[in-house]
């Protein structure tokens, strides 16, 4: 079972890792941006629904989604220094546990404050359990995605209110972060001024878009007016059965940890 908690939204996915068959799959947004106490309540609520689901998983995943993190050039790291990588650009508390993740090839570790509240609870739940930031799992996902172009490539996942931005050239990673929006012009700012931060050429660029979008809403229309090589991405070989998800926006990073 895999679980991504959000303070803007929660993700479940059950998966029969024998038959490949998603057993449950199932998507929930906030109204409003809550806090983690509140987060936990709902996150609580549901759980204790699953009924016939059960408690007994052979592995359970839990995917910490929020902007209190950083990518820490992984030469440059030191496990006795995780607050100092975070200080300048998230607020944390003196009691906060800093956790990281080392990505794989790419000589970078992502440091980031987990849901403490969350982490107990499910502890208490389910025993032992794994946990990851979300930009690990989408990172470390996107890069091994086949790829034949040598040209840069744009993925942005977009979801109510929030979007994640990852750029790659020649299998490497140029830039990843999150941001929150409200309007489609939001979205696009973000988008165009962390490309032109890149100095990425708009006219080369590959833009991909998943998650919350499709091809012909506004937010894929106000993009395909600045960047022609615009698409709805989907996974080359994703190890799930994605025919099952037709009526569901393809969350990718909670799929992706399976």
């Amino acid at each position: 079972m895999s679980i991504q908690v959000g303070l803007n939204g929660l993700s479940f996915c059950v998966l029969d890792t024998v038959s490949h068959k998603i057993l449950a799959f199932e998507r929930i947004d906030f109204k409003s941006q809550l806090t983690p106490y509140l987060m936990l309540k709902e996150l609580r609520e549901k759980l204790g629904k699953q009924g016939e689901v059960g408690h007994n998983f052979s592995e359970v995943m839990v995917i910490h989604k929020n902007n209190l993190f950083g990518l820490v050039p992984k030469p440059l790291f030191h496990k006795d220094e995780l607050p100092n990588y975070l200080k300048f650009n998230t607020k944390i508390m003196a009691n906060d546990l800093i956790a990281y993740d080392e990505i794989p090839n790419q000589d970078i570790v992502n440091v980031y404050v987990p849901y403490t509240n969350v982490n107990n609870y499910i502890f208490d739940l389910f025993g032992e359990f794994e946990f990851k930031h979300s930009g690990t799992v989408l990172i470390n996902t996107l890069l091994n995605q086949n790829r034949t172009t040598t040209e840069p490539l744009c993925y942005v996942q977009v979801s109510k209110g929030e979007m994640e931005m990852m750029v790659i050239s020649d299998k490497k990673l140029l830039f990843y972060n999150q941001f929150e929006y409200k309007t489609k012009e939001d979205f696009l700012y973000y988008l165009l001024f962390s490309l032109e931060q890149l100095q990425i050429d708009l006219e080369r660029v590959q833009l991909k878009l998943f998650g919350a979008v499709e091809e012909g809403d506004p937010i894929y229309d106000i993009c395909y007016q600045y960047i022609k090589n615009v698409s709805v991405f989907v996974p080359s070989n994703p190890s799930f059965p994605l025919e099952q998800l037709e009526n569901e926006s393809i969350d990718f990073s909670i799929l992706s940890s399976l």
